[in-house]
């Protein structure tokens, strides 16, 4: 029910379609190869995948070290996507990534706005520009809420003085 990407992903020494579908069926069988190449486009990882030796057949090594962390971070989504869950969590999903693959992972979440509840945490604030609701939290409390406009436009807000400090 629940789906968790971490900042960190767990990737596993074998296939990249192994990895994604974290071997609940053949990775050979149609029916398993629909389920990841769907999961897969809604990561944006096609276009890397397709680009690799072997397709969803490429070993990417221990902890993935044949990929890079937007690569990697796009598998973990893959891999949360293909259990079909309810709710998505992000937690500081984008943090140690470079831009261009924020942004691609940034186009994943996105996308699936209206298909799944998604929440994410972030310090990186442009991570939480397109979200719905946004809390506030300082030392465990919440301190401030509402969308992202209202938030910025809010200039006594914490939320204001951050997007400030992180020029946005």
């Amino acid at each position: 029910m629940i789906g968790y990407v971490t900042q960190e992903p767990v990737i596993f020494n074998d296939t990249i379609a192994n990895n994604i579908s974290f071997w609940e069926c053949d990775s050979q069988e149609d029916i398993c190869k629909r389920r990841i190449k769907d999961a897969v486009d809604l990561s944006s990882g096609e276009r890397f995948i397709n680009e690799t030796e072997k397709g969803y057949d490429t070993i990417i090594g221990d902890k993935g070290v044949k990929l890079s962390g937007g690569q990697r971070q796009r598998i973990a989504i893959a891999r949360e996507l293909f259990k079909e869950p309810e709710i998505m969590i992000f937690d500081e999903a984008t943090s140690a990534l470079d831009t261009d693959s924020e942004q691609l992972i940034q186009q994943s979440i996105n996308s699936l706005k209206g298909e799944r509840t998604v929440v994410i945490i972030a310090h990186r604030l442009s991570t939480v520009r397109n979200c719905d609701y946004i809390y506030v939290f300082n030392e465990g409390r919440i301190v401030d809420e509402g969308s992202f406009d209202e938030l910025y436009n809010d200039k006594d807000s914490i939320f204001s003085k951050m997007c400030q400090m992180q020029n946005l």
